[in-house]
């Protein structure tokens, strides 16, 4: 096996670690987590904000990918969005699973404002797994791909997206409804 710098990892080192952490690859494996961890750190501090949290979770996905490297397909997404999808999905869990255990009063909705449609979330899981991601993404315009991106990996909301890149609240909704659409349509072909 090749010498992998544990910074600055290419996305083909990526993806060579992780092939080779599910055929078994200890040595692997603790490359690609000295490689790939401060980026899914990041991506686990940005949703969840609690630095104690974020390391929880973090050891949690390095738990799965080593059970579940298996499941990696590199013709369907790169090993850094898999990482990352991945992390990025349990701190959400973990986020939910707090405000679930904060609610002591159930809230009944009702019928007229349950939303059964699915999500930007499942939408972008649900294609990482069925579906070439990555392929798809590039077909977005280089900006809104970026926004995508960034609203994804990093958790960010509506209005730090806007602020980054300095374009009115208004239209970057309307930029990433457009474009979680353009994917939705480009993941069902």
């Amino acid at each position: 096996m090749a010498d992998f710098p544990e910074r600055d990892i290419l996305a083909d080192d990526a993806d060579q670690l992780l092939l080779a952490t599910a055929r078994g690859d200890h040595l692997a494996f603790e490359r690609l987590y000295k490689a790939t961890s401060p980026r899914l750190y990041a991506v686990c501090l940005r949703v969840l904000t609690q630095r104690s949290e974020a390391e929880d979770v973090l050891q949690e996905v390095y738990t799965n990918v080593w059970r579940k490297a298996v499941q990696f397909d590199p013709g369907k997404a790169g090993a850094l969005t898999w990482l990352s999808m991945l992390a990025r999905n349990r701190a959400i869990d973990r986020l939910r699973a707090g405000r679930n255990e904060r609610q002591s009063v159930p809230i009944d909705l009702g019928p007229e404002l349950i939303d059964d449609t699915p999500g930007a979330e499942q939408l972008a899981d649900a294609a990482l797994q069925a579906h070439g991601l990555d392929v798809c993404l590039e077909e977005l315009e280089p900006q809104r791909r970026t926004l995508i991106r960034t609203a994804f990996f990093e958790g960010c909301t509506y209005e730090e997206l806007a602020t980054r890149s300095q374009t009115p609240l208004g239209t970057v909704k309307s930029w990433i409804r457009r474009s979680l659409a353009k994917l939705k349509a480009c993941l069902e072909r």
